[in-house]
């Protein structure tokens, strides 16, 4: 396990990987974000029309473009200018949305009870200080107002997990290690290069814990798992059944 690359060796590797990451990217991003993660996003963010939304740490912009689709006014921001770049390629005039150059620890640019809602997608495990992430959220939002993020599953997706496979090739289990570890570590991302992004693992009572310290309540949690239309279009993802990828929180100021 690698450690102390902090926050400008992360946000360099995702200027360097912007456009190879998101180069299969359509309109509901990857198949992970259209199999998993959109359907449990959408049905916790239920409407967002004529709401101010926070996308915290866009990316190239498809769930801002989505959001704006469906009513909301949309700032996004995102720590790697490359990302921002992208997005701004790729967003069509007419939506409502302000992209930003910014790291969600310290949004100082943006005033205190600025949105109805952030949301934040696959973005708090890469982050060194998530801690004062989690803050910048609840200063952000109105009072009531709602948080949603997403994250790899801190139970299931730690540093030397994987699939244990038999001899050939049948996925036997799926091995959890270094669960204690609390720190940075090389992602397997992207498959092809030797360079690797860079993620933060943490304990699920360590983000429980950091979210009660800044103010919040906890809502509701989701593991999303795949619907029987998204098993018919994509079947691979049955193996999604045996163990939960990703962690969903929607959190109340």
């Amino acid at each position: 396990m690698d450690a102390n690359f902090g926050t400008n060796s992360a946000i360099e590797k995702w200027d360097k990987f912007a456009e190879l990451f998101t180069s299969g990217f359509g309109e509901q991003g990857d198949i992970h974000r259209e199999v998993l993660l959109n359907p449990s996003l959408l049905q916790l963010i239920e409407s967002v029309n004529d709401k101010k939304v926070l996308d915290a740490g866009c990316g190239e912009g498809y769930l801002s473009r989505m959001l704006a689709k469906g009513g909301a006014s949309v700032i996004g921001v995102d720590y790697s200018k490359t990302m921002i770049q992208l997005a701004q390629n790729r967003t069509p005039l007419g939506l409502d949305i302000e992209y930003k150059h910014g790291n969600c620890e310290d949004l100082n640019f943006l005033q205190d009870k600025s949105f109805d809602l952030i949301v934040s997608n696959m973005v708090i495990h890469d982050l060194p200080n998530y801690e004062l992430a989690i803050s910048e959220m609840y200063r952000l939002l109105v009072d009531q107002g709602c948080f949603i993020f997403s994250i790899s599953h801190p139970c299931f997706v730690t540093p030397e997990s994987g699939w244990v496979k038999a001899e050939h090739g049948e996925k036997l289990y799926w091995k959890v290690d270094n669960y204690f570890y609390e720190g940075e570590y090389k992602q397997v991302l992207p498959l092809d290069q030797e360079d690797k992004l860079l993620y933060y693992h943490r304990t699920l009572s360590s983000y429980i814990n950091t979210i009660l310290k800044a103010g919040f309540r906890i809502e509701a949690m989701d593991e999303p798992k795949p619907s029987d239309e998204m098993i018919e279009k994509y079947p691979s993802f049955k193996e999604d059944f045996r163990c939960s990828d990703f962690l969903v929180f929607k959190l109340r100021k």
